[in-house]
């Protein structure tokens, strides 16, 4: 499982990336959680506020910063 955290790097795509990681290991899946900041990224996926959350290519949430339990749930 591909997950990736887009934004400019402001508190709030730091705190979704912390939130990810821990959602992730909590589920006990494996994965992999990336960082990826830049308009360029956000655009090619149509996100216009950040922070947004892709699962595998696909995107799962923008524009809001997701609790923990938010997140397991996507996964």
């Amino acid at each position: 499982m591909k997950i990736e955290v887009l934004g400019t790097g402001c508190v709030d795509c730091i705190t979704l990336y912390e939130n990810t990681k821990k959602a992730l290991a909590e589920c006990g899946k494996s994965g992999e959680v990336i960082r990826v900041e830049g308009i360029a990224t956000m655009l090619k996926f149509g996100i216009l506020s950040p922070p947004a959350l892709v699962i595998d290519g696909q995107v799962r949430s923008s524009g809001e910063l997701l609790s923990v339990a938010a997140i397991k749930e996507l996964l």
